[in-house]
Order: structure tokens, then C-alpha cells, then sequence
């Protein structure tokens, strides 16, 4: 089993880091563009493994595509970060560029392989993922969905001190500052619902909170997040590796469901070693309809871009 992490930055290699931690693996392959930095963050990942008990091998490359080859799955990080006060939809045309080169050269290697994407704008940079690529739409899922959800159930266990792993709660919608919905009036505590315990001003803080997550973040550290990121593209590698059929929201291709067409955007799936394996239909209020509808649209302002940049053709 080989699994590969495209881009060693912070928050590949932290996606690198938990994956030989997790053991599912017997190859990690870290790849990066710059001469000696996968290698030099493989072999200190490497020198942990007599303290911390796994037996997982982690190899880094300097754009040697070759050594991906035979991946099953592919994590892909590459691209520019978000600095302060810079929006997602900014990065779409650096970002484009590297995804769709990084997408072609996995393939080429692995032609099976079910690709994972972390870049952002993550909903556009999946979409172009698989319209560039050919894959079948299952094969081809964005991570950003889990990453918020895992965000929003930190609020609510913060507002309410409770373990977040007694919560479930999930984030609808695109991966964005503005196009995410927190999902809060289906959000439980071990089956209780969570807005018997809050009133309307503290659940609309924790949506507000959640939805600014990674902006608060990057302006605090003066960059893109990595540990939450890190550990949430692992945990869905984890799930597609093992079979497990979690139920995570992952950016998929959607073909009338949720009554969306030919959009990538963030919705409750089933992921397993098919790669995501179907769609979980959920019964949304009127407004919150009108909310993953507003949230499409703007997706689809971001995918133009593709289109106007000449990235993609009709």
C-alpha cells in the first residue's frame, strides 16, 4: 500500500505526519517541488518512529513523479497560502495551474488512484481536479467540508464543555468564509439536540464563529491553518484505506442531488476504498435550502473563473 502526499508544506507534511502515525500504510511518498524539502521533513519524520512505535516509511521526493507510482491514494496540498486579509477565490488562478500539472502527473503513474484535494479554493480546485482529469466522479473528493465540521463541532463543545467527540454536527456548502453552512439545528450531544442547551444568540455565534474559522486562524499565525487540515485529510485517506464507510461532508460531484448539477461542493458522503461511495440525502429546512442554493451559486462564480482564465474549456 502506497499513499501520496503532493506539496511538504505545513500542512502536507502534518497530513504526512499523522498518516505514518495512523500505520495504514506500508509507503508514504511526500513530494515537493523544492530541491531537499520533502527529504529533509521525510527523515525527520522518519527519526520519530523509534518513539512513537510505527513502522510506516515515509520517502521524500523532489518532483519525481515516478516514485508515486502505484499509489492508491493521493493527497493533494500543493499551491500558494492563504496570507491575511486574502480571500480563497484569490488564489484561484496560481493554484489552478499547480492542481491541474499535479492532477496529470499522479495519473499518469497511478492511473487507479482516488485523489484527495486540500488546496483552496478546495470546491473550484476539485472541480477542476475532475473535469482536467477524466476520473470517475468517485474517484476525485475534496476534503474541506470535514475540516470545517470538525471546526464547528470544536465551537459547540467550547460553548457548551462538552467532549466534541459526543457531538455530531456537520458543515453543508462550499469551502468558504462566506458559502459554508453549519448545520447547527441537526447538530446532537449523544443524540440530545444541541439547541435544547443553547439559546438563538449563542447558536448564532457558534455558526458565525465556525464559518470565520480559517480567517481567524490565519490572522492570528499569519497563514493558513495545518493541524486541523492535516488530521482531516488523513482521517478520510484512513476511512478510503480501511474500508471504513465514515460518514464525513466532502466536496463531490453532484448530478441533481440536493438539487445542484455539475458542482463540486460539500455534502454528507459515505467514504470508503471506492472513494466517496454515495450521497447521504438530508432534509433541510426552507431557508437552509436557500442557503446551499446561494452557496452553489457562489461556487459556481469561483468556477468561471476556469473558464474565463482558459484553465478549463466548455
Amino acid at each position: 500500500m502506497k499513499i501520496t502526499v503532493v506539496g511538504a508544506g505545513a500542512v502536507g507534511a502534518t497530513t504526512a505526519d499523522n498518516l505514518v502515525r495512523r500505520n495504514i500504510a506500508e509507503e508514504i511518498i511526500l513530494l515537493d517541488i523544492k530541491e531537499g524539502f520533502a527529504e529533509g521533513k521525510a527523515q525527520d519524520m522518519m527519526q520519530t518512529s523509534a518513539l512513537l512505535g510505527f513502522d510506516s516509511k515515509i520517502k521524500g521526493v523532489t518532483n519525481d513523479y515516478l516514485s508515486t507510482a502505484g499509489s492508491e491514494v493521493a493527497v493533494i496540498t500543493s499551491g500558494i497560502p492563504r496570507k491575511p486579509g486574502m480571500t480563497r477565490e484569490e488564489l484561484i488562478g496560481t493554484n489552478a495551474n499547480i492542481v491541474k500539472t499535479v492532477v496529470d502527473n499522479l495519473i499518469k503513474h497511478s492511473p487507479d488512484i482516488i485523489i484527495l484535494i486540500v488546496s483552496n479554493p478546495m470546491d473550484t480546485m476539485t472541480y477542476l481536479a475532475l473535469k482536467s482529469s477524466g476520473l470517475p466522479k468517485n474517484r476525485i473528493i475534496g476534503m474541506g467540508g470535514a475540516l470545517d465540521s470538525a471546526r464547528f463541532k470544536y465551537q459547540l463543545s467550547d460553548k457548551l464543555n462538552a467532549s466534541a467527540n459526543d457531538l455530531n454536527a456537520i458543515v453543508i456548502g462550499g469551502h468558504g468564509d462566506t458559502t459554508m453552512i453549519p448545520l447547527i439545528k441537526h447538530a446532537t450531544w449523544n443524540s440530545v439536540a444541541v439547541t435544547d442547551f443553547l439559546n438563538e444568540d449563542e447558536q448564532a455565534d457558534i455558526v458565525k464563529k465556525t464559518m470565520v474559522g480559517g480567517a481567524t486562524l490565519t490572522a492570528l499565525i499569519g497563514t493558513s491553518a495545518w493541524y486541523a487540515p492535516g488530521a482531516a485529510a488523513a482521517a478520510m485517506v484512513e476511512s478510503i484505506v480501511k474500508d471504513q464507510n465514515r460518514l464525513f461532508t466532502a466536496s463531490v460531484y453532484l448530478e441533481g442531488e440536493y438539487g445542484q448539477e455539475d458542482i463540486n461542493i460539500g455534502v454528507p458522503v459515505i467514504i470508503n476504498k471506492k472513494g466517496w461511495d454515495k450521497i447521504v440525502p438530508m432534509k433541510l429546512s426552507a431557508e437552509e435550502e436557500e442557503l446551499f442554493k446561494a452557496s452553489a451559486d457562489a461556487v459556481r462564480k469561483m468556477n468561471q473563473v476556469l473558464f474565463d482564465e482558459g484553465v478549463l474549456k466548455k
